[in-house]
């Protein structure tokens, strides 16, 4: 039986519960296929969900029947059918078929239900993000990046784009992609902070949105080369009000994810009451605070040095949600960071570190908004001073006190979903190892 092409209702699987008992027609790929006597179970995906569809011989006809035999999967089609309640069904529908038009007949699909090691999958990546896990953290990431906005614009925020390609460092010069510009050289952004706090200067509370670059040759489970990050910057505004904002988003983002994608974190068999206990207000505990912890649980730990995935764990599995940890060390910690008037060799920012042992998701902090000393830290760094005179003219003209902070995006999506490794969190990951595809 071919498509009825007086049928107006196109729709997808996502919508599909509109229309019970109801004939529409969907648009997609054959995800599984199994027989059964003269009835196949088509398993049908669309982009927006996954669908059964039943098609039997009698109704279908013994040439549909027949030709539906041999699709391979990932084979296109376009389905006709009923729409049918079934509780028992994922999705609680499905479909009586009644007519499939073969678009494409895909043969030897080279990821098959049967185990496949990661370089496997990851050499497929092009075909992988179309497997259900991978579907779902997806999902789940554009949820976060939605959500992200959307807070960010209900509370007065301007997003402007900084540039990708820089003329200096943000987050030192060794972990830094250099390429040709002409006849000079430039740089991909790590970070689109120090251009953020030029547009906070004439805006007030701004935010940049895209991919930053760091070349650091680490293998761990929480590091990408390219990754993306969301950066608001303010002006008149302190660490502490830095990090109530940082909390106020962090939690919208993550419980706008519980309401919308819910039936994706059930898939990745995410433990939600773990989620629905991120409200604000989060923990915040000193540096101090936080190297008594580790030393108490028996890490060897001088104060002084910055933390490492070990020690982010440590600390963070005291509580049940995030926990800010602040007035790091200023020797570990980016020029730009504005140094505590009281104690001068921490400084007045913070890490936010996600539970169960998802480790840093924010860093942030109050930025230097004295001339002289951001002179003399620009000097101590060995920074080249022209490629700074633009940044450093902020503190000429009208400087105030202001803060900001990056939150990774993978990092969060990670978390939120609960997975091992920051690598599943990107459709298309750069790792230390892999450019391809």
């Amino acid at each position: 039986m071919s498509i009825d092409t007086t049928i107006v209702s196109v729709t997808t699987i996502e919508q599909i519960g509109q229309y019970a008992g109801q004939k529409v027609r969907l648009r997609g790929w054959l995800d599984t296929m199994r027989s059964s006597g003269k009835i196949r179970f088509l398993k049908l995906r669309d982009g927006t969900g996954r669908i059964q569809g039943v098609l039997t011989k009698n109704d279908a006809g013994e040439e549909l029947f027949e030709r539906t035999g041999h699709l391979g999967q990932e084979s296109s089609l376009i389905v006709e059918g009923e729409v049918r309640e079934d509780a028992r069904a994922p999705g609680g529908y499905e479909l009586l078929v009644s007519g499939v038009e073969i678009v494409h007949n895909a043969e030897g699909y080279p990821i098959t239900p049967k185990d496949h090691g990661t370089d496997f999958l990851m050499d497929h990546r092009h075909l992988w993000i179309r497997s259900q896990r991978q579907h779902a953290i997806l999902r789940v990431r554009a949820q976060v990046m939605r959500s992200i906005s959307d807070w960010l614009d209900n509370h007065g925020f301007l997003r402007i784009d900084t540039p990708i390609l820089t003329p200096s460092a943000c987050e030192g010069t060794t972990t830094l992609f250099e390429t040709k510009y002409f006849e000079s050289s430039a740089f991909l952004s790590q970070s689109g902070q120090l251009y953020n706090e030029a547009t906070a200067m004439a805006f007030g509370k701004v935010y940049a949105f895209g991919p930053t670059f760091r070349a650091e040759k680490s293998k761990t489970r929480r590091h990408l080369m390219e990754f993306w990050m969301v950066e608001p910057e303010m002006a008149f505004v302190d660490m502490w009000e830095n990090m109530e904002i940082q909390e106020q988003m962090v939690s919208y983002v993550v419980q706008q994810c519980l309401q919308h994608r819910r039936r994706e974190l059930e898939l990745l068999e995410r433990d939600l009451s773990k989620l629905e206990k991120i409200v604000p207000p989060f923990p915040r505990i000193h540096y101090d605070e936080a190297v008594q912890i580790l030393r108490d649980k028996g890490v060897e730990f001088e104060w002084g040095g910055d933390f490492g995935g070990t020690d982010e764990t440590v600390v963070s599995e005291q509580f049940d949600r995030p926990v800010f940890v602040h007035h790091f060390p200023a020797a570990v910690k980016a020029f730009y960071m504005k140094p505590d008037p009281d104690r001068p060799e921490t400084v007045l920012g913070a890490d936010l570190l996600a539970p169960e042992g998802y480790g840093e998701v924010i860093g942030g902090g109050q930025r230097l908004d004295d001339l002289a000393l951001l002179e003399q830290r620009i000097a101590e760094h060995q920074l080249p001073t022209e490629a700074y005179a633009w940044y450093v003219d902020l503190r000429r003209y009208g400087s105030v006190p202001h803060s900001g902070f990056g939150l990774g995006v993978e990092r969060t999506v990670t978390w939120v979903c609960g997975i091992e490794h920051v690598r599943e969190t990107i459709a298309f990951p750069r790792t230390l190892y892999r450019l391809y595809p």
